[in-house]
């Protein structure tokens, strides 16, 4: 399985930005996505993610309200909407996906597959 993650950018605080994770190769064999983000110095950190079998979403407090991650079966996409981004938001986005159809992890060591990042630079 290979990932692209795209849509990164420069905006301003407030505006918002549409990531998407393109998945090819044996798609079949993934049930979940999750987006990770990791900023200059700090570790990676859990954003969002979507686990369509059990029919599950999660997010991290600090964007819950403001993003919004969803699927696209038929193109085999995973986007992640965000929305009144903030200079904290200032980071490079991962997508990575998972196996396993019964769980949403939000540890980046239990996804299987990784994509690029793609970068999201949010100024004041």
């Amino acid at each position: 399985v290979q990932l692209q993650a795209s849509g990164g950018g420069l905006v301003q605080a407030g505006a918002s930005l549409k990531l998407s994770c393109a998945a090819s190769g044996r798609t079949a064999s993934i049930n979940a996505v999750g987006w990770f983000r990791q900023a200059p110095g700090k570790e990676r950190e859990f954003v969002a993610g979507i686990n369509w079998v059990i029919t599950k979403t999660v997010y991290e407090d600090s964007v819950k309200g403001r993003f919004t991650i969803s699927r696209d079966n038929a193109k085999n996409t995973v986007s992640l909407q965000m929305n009144n981004l903030k200079p904290e938001d200032t980071a490079v986005y991962f997508c990575a996906a998972d196996r396993t159809p019964w769980l949403l992890p939000i540890r980046s060591s239990e996804y299987d597959y990784w994509g690029q990042g793609t970068l999201v630079t949010v100024s004041s």
